[in-house]
């Protein structure tokens, strides 16, 4: 359950590319991307993981290749593609930007 309306809103406008930020270094699977969100506190509920994960593949944000596995059925592993890479890349700047702003507001003395 959210504790506040608000905080629902930031993580529906930031999961995506916290999901790039995942899959920039090396290909996860959708059960280890849902782990690793929960652990942040981005994700609260594995329903919204799927879903997105289409998108940004229909996006061409992520490209996906099917890995066997020791421990059950194939698994889809997600990669960014260069244009996942230029797309994080421009929200990292952004997002400093944007966060720099908030917190000089946030901490004024007033």
């Amino acid at each position: 359950m959210e504790p506040e309306p608000f905080m629902a809103n930031l993580r529906r406008g930031t999961v995506e590319f916290c999901v790039l930020a995942l899959v920039r270094r090396q290909p996860k699977y959708a059960a280890e991307l849902g782990a690793e969100l929960g652990e942040l506190g981005v994700l609260t509920s594995e329903g919204t993981l799927y879903p997105l994960l289409s998108r940004l593949r229909r996006e061409k944000l992520v490209d996906t290749s099917w890995v066997e596995s020791d421990a059950g059925p194939p698994r889809r592993y997600y990669q960014l593609t260069s244009r996942g890479r230029q797309t994080l890349a421009a929200f990292q700047e952004q997002w400093r930007t944007f966060t720099a702003g908030v917190n000089r507001l946030l901490e004024e003395k007033r």
